[in-house]
């Protein structure tokens, strides 16, 4: 997955962050940060709680505001509200930690809505877009079962699903399998993993270090509200470079 991280990043980038800070009261969550992120490009978030990773990645499709800096979608600003923001939001797809489904709604339901509200498509298209995106993340029998009735693992697929049947052009990933039993981790990171092989642009946050190694393009390491290193996967986790990253790496690897 690694050897095209630089032809990718030849071209235009379709995410750029230049010189974004954040703060919540006296704290420094984000400090200086210059990204971007090329289209078709998988770069995964990783480094200690509170280092800022869920935070850089909320800031892409404006869940958090940022204080100072500049962040651009597909060349253009970030919209501050309104109309343009709904609309940015389906072109940048999130999946959170907790599935964020309507436990009142079909899985189908969930995800046709913002199909047919925000999308404004046809019902019967929207439908079928949803039934082959559910066929395509493993959970095409759930279509017509409530959230309650699926395993954490299935409802996080729908969740992806949900987000992918807005056509993205990137999707965020801020911890999509802390929340789930261990057994249940794999499966989510399967589709994933399958995303990143058809080209999706990916910001993932994650614990995962097999996912990192093996979808990501470039790894960063976060720490103190910066982004301290970064690298292809094989280079970061054989031979990181800051006295920083050696540390985290040397705790989570034991385990």
């Amino acid at each position: 997955m690694t050897e095209n991280s630089a032809e990718l990043r030849d071209a235009a980038p379709l995410v750029a962050l230049r010189g974004v800070n954040k703060h919540y009261g006296a704290l420094h969550v984000l400090q200086d940060i210059d990204l971007e992120i090329a289209q078709g490009e998988v770069v995964v978030l990783i480094g200690p709680s509170g280092s800022g990773k869920s935070t850089l990645c909320r800031t892409i499709n404006r869940l958090e505001t940022i204080d100072s800096g500049s962040i651009e979608v597909d060349g253009k600003p970030l919209p501050a509200e309104g109309r343009e923001l709904a609309r940015l939001r389906a072109q940048v797809g999130m999946v959170f930690q907790s599935f964020n489904l309507f436990s009142h709604k079909t899985v189908l339901e969930n995800v046709v809505l913002a199909q047919v509200k925000v999308g404004k498509v046809a019902k019967a298209e929207a439908e079928k877009t949803a039934r082959e995106l559910l066929e395509r993340v493993g959970v095409g029998a759930q279509a017509d079962k409530y959230p309650s009735q699926l395993s954490g693992g299935q409802q996080q697929r729908v969740a992806i699903a949900r987000a992918l049947a807005m056509n993205p052009k990137v999707m965020l990933f801020d911890e999509p399998t802390s929340a789930l039993d261990p057994e249940m981790v794999n499966e989510v990171l399967e589709v994933m993993r399958s995303l990143a092989t058809r080209g999706m642009t990916m910001v993932v946050v994650t614990h995962e270090m097999g996912f990192a190694r093996s979808a990501a393009n470039r790894v960063l390491f976060m720490a103190d509200g910066k982004i301290v290193e970064e690298n292809t996967p094989d280079a970061f986790f054989t031979a990181p470079r800051t006295d920083r990253a050696k540390d985290f790496l040397s705790k989570i690897l034991q385990h």
